[in-house]
């Protein structure tokens, strides 16, 4: 078993640019195919233009899970609604994208786990999901394993299939009509008396009216190149994949030292609970005190690395600005990092304490991917004021896979000026420019 994402995977979507349409999307991951997805069911025109592979980065190397649970307050009515979008997707896509409703466990090593828990429960109540504290004995009856103290529990939370799931999609997507065109990157965006006329894009211009900027880690390097200030940073994030075992438990579940998630294939991924690495470059530096109130909320679940590696968005010698010519997306088509095998060595020891009968798991494949976030934790939703035309989708800060689906529905209306049922305003761009608080939120 080998990761299947890189660029020696074929390109499927070959979708010839035409002249002009009514939409086009940056980035063919999760928010990108989802958005397409709905502006395409509302009768738009839509190309969707991926520098590499439909999900090759962010969303085919995350977790898999469709997390309600824990989320910051602001996001879970979206959370909410992408989890009924999801129970529906495999019948409209026509495929299996793995979705199982098999619940999620956030599992208590003491009692200051079990009242951070405890905490988050006003959330659920205020939004009627099922989540409720578990007692040890509780757990054990869904564990086979572990001398956990109890657990958060929300069992309609679900899982799919992150391989699987997003190319699955786009391919549905391109027979309801997007073209979707890989490798293909937009190098920047046509502007005319002060609003977006278009894209520049490596094989030429498509003229529309609308686009939505959803490049994931790439897309704060993208804004800057137009001039907006995006406060977007990436950290890397190691998975592995063991081959067939046990099972000890059929969904989701995290602890501080590790998680995993039941696979299709009879394995589990498995990933550090609570830690990630970061790259130290030019807008780390540039946006570092705007990270600070992140880093004090959880100050040793970051290992700090010296730089990043040539061409990733926050290396030091990306370019920051560009012309026509060749854009640093065709430089690096897919973010590729190389998984921390420290941090997962650390995670085969937690499984192995943590369910003795099974021992050590055998890491059949592993993998990193770097993740796009703010400083606070949650993603930007918004039109860009200074530049009509443009919609920021991005930030999704490690919750994009579960979230995709309600994110793209959101955006879809955004764009078109539909009510779009939510109250963005804590997803404004402007927030980081307009002398407002910027702290996390109240997730887990």
């Amino acid at each position: 078993m080998t990761f299947p994402f890189t660029l020696e995977r074929p390109i499927e979507h070959k979708a010839g640019l035409p002249d002009r349409a009514d939409v086009v999307v940056i980035g063919g991951g999760i928010a990108g195919v989802m958005t397409a997805w709905f502006l395409v069911r509302q009768g738009q025109r839509v190309v969707l233009c991926e520098k590499g592979r439909i999900a090759a980065e962010q969303s085919s190397r995350n977790w898999g899970w469709i997390r309600q649970q824990g989320r910051d307050p602001a996001e879970l009515p979206i959370m909410i609604e992408a989890n009924r979008i999801w129970q529906g997707l495999e019948a409209e896509a026509g495929a299996d994208l793995g979705f199982r409703q098999e619940g999620v466990l956030y599992l208590a090593r003491d009692a200051a786990d079990l009242a951070r828990y405890e905490a988050w429960l006003p959330h659920a109540r205020e939004h009627g999901l099922d989540t409720r504290l578990l007692t040890r004995a509780e757990l054990g009856e869904r564990v086979r394993g572990g001398k956990w103290q109890g657990a958060l529990w929300t069992a309609s939370d679900a899982r799919a299939e992150p391989w699987v799931a997003v190319p699955a999609l786009a391919r549905a997507l391109a027979r309801e009509g997007a073209q979707i065109v890989e490798g293909c990157a937009v190098r920047a965006l046509d502007v005319v008396a002060g609003r977006v006329a278009g894209v520049v894009t490596e094989q030429g211009r498509i003229g529309c009216d609308a686009v939505v900027l959803a490049g994931g880690a790439w897309s704060g390097l993208f804004a800057r190149n137009q001039g907006i200030a995006l406060p977007q940073l990436s950290v890397l994030s190691s998975v592995a994949a063991t081959g067939p075992m046990p099972e000890v438990f059929a969904g989701n579940a995290a602890d501080r030292r590790f998680a995993f998630r039941r696979r299709a294939d009879g394995g589990y991924t498995l990933a550090p609970g609570s830690t990630h690495d970061f790259f130290i470059g030019p807008d780390a530096l540039r946006h570092g005190l705007s990270y600070l109130p992140q880093l004090r909320q959880d100050p040793l679940g970051t290992r700090f690395r010296l730089a990043a590696p040539a061409g990733y968005p926050d290396a030091w010698r990306t370019p920051r600005r560009w012309g026509s010519g060749e854009s640093p997306f065709e430089r690096c088509r897919i973010l590729n990092p190389q998984p921390n095998m420290r941090a997962l060595r650390g995670v085969q020891a937690a499984f192995a304490e943590a369910f003795p009968a099974l021992g050590a798991p055998d890491l059949r494949t592993v993998w990193a991917g770097m993740i796009d976030t703010m400083p606070d934790a949650v993603p930007v939703i918004d039109h860009v004021a200074a530049l009509p035309g443009l919609v920021i989708a991005t930030g999704l800060s490690g919750h994009g896979f579960g979230i995709g689906p309600g994110i793209g529905r959101v955006v879809a209306d955004l764009v078109l000026g539909n009510p779009v049922g939510h109250d963005l305003a804590r997803f404004r761009l402007g927030r980081f420019s307009d002398g407002s608080a910027i702290r996390p939120g109240p997730s887990l």
